[in-house]
């Protein structure tokens, strides 16, 4: 199993919402990691705008497949193709990138951590199991306060 965060750096967090309650995820076939995405890994959702955050979480239930034409049209005219999800929890309280960086580096002395607290650059980023656990916790964390 491996872990992943799919940053959606162009829509809107409701928009990000409404394609986790469609469980399906609009990807780039030449988006970095595609081809790695199986069945049983685990994502963590983030928007980029206008606040960098966590909005949730899902498992995917697919590899990457191309959609069909309807598919991309419900895809609110993105990629051409992506994955379908399950087990998807939307966050009622989103998870600041910046407070799961302090968490997941709280020394600031992972480079790789650290070049990513400004957002990221890519559409998947491949993560390891404490990151994807600091964040879910993160997240269950603020829905008790």
């Amino acid at each position: 199993m491996k872990y992943f965060i799919f940053n959606l750096s162009d829509k809107s967090r409701e928009q990000a919402a409404s394609l986790l309650r469609a469980r399906r995820w609009p990807l780039g076939r030449d988006e970095r990691h595609c081809d790695a995405l199986a069945p049983g890994d685990r994502v963590l959702i983030h928007v980029a705008e206008p606040r960098r955050e966590f909005i949730g979480r899902a498992e995917l239930a697919t590899t990457f497949s191309d959609w069909t034409a309807l598919e991309t049209e419900a895809s609110l005219e993105g990629p051409s193709g992506g994955v379908a999800l399950v087990d998807v929890e939307e966050w009622t309280h989103p998870v600041p990138l910046d407070v799961a960086v302090h968490r997941i580096d709280p020394t600031a002395s992972n480079p790789k951590v650290q070049g990513n607290a400004a957002g990221f650059q890519s559409g998947i980023v491949l993560i390891d199991a404490e990151e994807y656990a600091a964040v879910v916790a993160l997240s269950r964390e603020s829905r008790q306060t």
